[in-house]
């Protein structure tokens, strides 16, 4: 779901309003460029508190998500309060560089206009404005709304219940309405698997599966299974409109169905389908976040097997990566090493380049952000199952450290792609606590 973004232009006819508003016009162009977002360009001066309202009503009208207030000039304090007041979103504040002096007195003084804008807000009780200074818009603010919008207007199944034991990865469900705009849509195992398989899509899938897998180790009937499941599944996302899907993947769904939705998982989520493991629905919701940070296909894993001498973990899990991370060097296989031959998951080792992990956590009636940035390095297939060895920023002590001792939850969201200033802006928009590992570090 594409954010919708308004912008506003605020300026004061003591300083060099018309060339003020020559260079908004000229920028703001420039950002409307960017076709992931629906822009709405108030594209008149505000100047007074009238116009502020009817600024206020367009961006009502447009029923937009976030405000850039750009103070192209020091203006009056009330604009920007009679905007919020009225609309109520996420505020980027952006002031533009000042201009070359010309012997009189200064042109725009808009980087005051932020700072009267911020002080105003903070005292009148706001804590979700953002601040930006400098002559292009802030992308780390578009990336942040991104995220704040794909959450809030996620479609979001689960099918069973979390895992057996995992009781960390549990959640209230109206805490996560209030907190996230989240209705979760709760499935048993046999809506996932009961439906009807169409000859030609089950070749089609067949025939990806063999393609893209060696699967000497599976018999025919698991290779159909492993087909079948792909067909079942995409048409029942695509029936119930689904964004984004959590399954209780075991005890139960081998022993019910035939196989593990391991391999399934791994070939949809190649495709783009989000689908998070183990039933757990804040993993899911962090895929959600990390796709529209720009990752197409995140992977949840588990920090596992580090290495405190070596500096580095594994970011492993039970066959469920999307198969087109494969880092191109390995085998990519199908196993069946779990659930009593029953578990055909894709066992390959991921790609290498710079990565991140996100997990949204709740614990304590409090919803949290975890982030880390890292990379990902070269290394043999040593194990089964889908797994990236990573060096974290920082040491991977202190990030264990920070994990345990916060309590998040065993699952995270690996993306190659970096969003850590997007990441501290949504926390702020949300008034989430954001985890850090330097100030947990012991």
């Amino acid at each position: 779901m594409k954010p919708r973004i308004g912008i506003v232009c605020l300026v004061r006819k003591t300083f060099d309003y018309e060339t003020a508003f020559k260079l908004y016009l000229e920028r703001t162009k420039t950002v409307e460029e960017d076709k992931t977002v629906d822009w709405f360009n108030y594209k008149q001066m505000v100047i007074d508190v009238n116009d502020a309202k009817a600024a206020a009503n367009y961006l009502l009208e447009n029923r937009v998500d976030a405000v850039i207030l750009v103070s192209a000039t020091f203006h009056l304090g009330h604009l920007a309060l009679v905007i919020n007041d009225l609309v109520r979103k996420p505020l980027l504040l952006w002031g533009f560089d000042e201009l070359p002096y010309d012997g009189g007195k200064i042109r725009l003084n808009a980087v005051c206009g932020v700072n009267l804008n911020a002080s105003n807000l903070y005292k009148g009780g706001s804590n979700t404005y953002i601040v930006h200074v400098g002559n292009s818009i802030d992308p780390d603010f578009i990336t942040a709304i991104k995220m704040k919008v794909a959450i809030e207007n996620s479609n979001v199944g689960l099918v069973g219940y979390r895992a057996d034991g995992f009781f960390n990865v549990g959640v209230d469900e109206l805490h996560l309405y209030k907190e996230l705009g989240t209705l979760i849509t709760h499935y048993e195992l046999n809506d996932l698997f009961g439906g009807e398989v169409d000859t030609e899509a089950f070749k089609h899938e067949r025939e990806f599966v063999l393609k893209t897998f060696n699967t000497s180790k599976l018999s025919d009937y698991q290779i159909d299974q492993v087909a079948k499941l792909c067909v079942l599944a995409t048409n029942f996302i695509e029936k119930e409109k689904l964004d984004v899907l959590a399954i209780r993947c075991w005890p139960e769904f081998a022993k019910t169905y035939g196989v593990s939705p391991c391999a399934m998982m791994s070939i949809l989520q190649s495709r783009g389908i989000l689908l998070a493991c183990e039933g757990d629905i804040e993993a899911a919701l962090s895929m959600v976040a990390v796709r529209a940070a720009g990752e197409a296909t995140p992977f949840m894993a588990d920090l596992s097997q580090v290495n405190y001498q070596e500096n580095y973990a594994l970011l492993w899990h039970d066959g469920v990566a999307p198969c087109n991370l494969w880092n191109g060097k390995c085998v990519r296989s199908l196993e069946t090493y779990f659930a009593g031959g029953k578990g055909v998951t894709a066992d390959f080792v991921l790609k290498e380049g710079k990565m991140s992990i996100l997990r949204i956590d709740t614990a304590r009636g409090k919803t949290r952000l975890f982030y880390e940035e890292g990379v990902a390095i070269n290394m043999d297939k040593q194990l089964s199952g889908t797994y990236a060895k990573v060096i974290f920023d920082d040491h991977i002590k202190d990030v264990i450290d920070t994990v345990v001792y916060s309590g998040i939850a065993h699952h995270v969201i690996m993306g190659y792609v970096q969003y850590n200033k997007a990441c501290k802006y949504l926390a702020r928009m949300k008034g989430w606590e954001v985890i850090d590992v330097k100030s947990n570090r012991f």
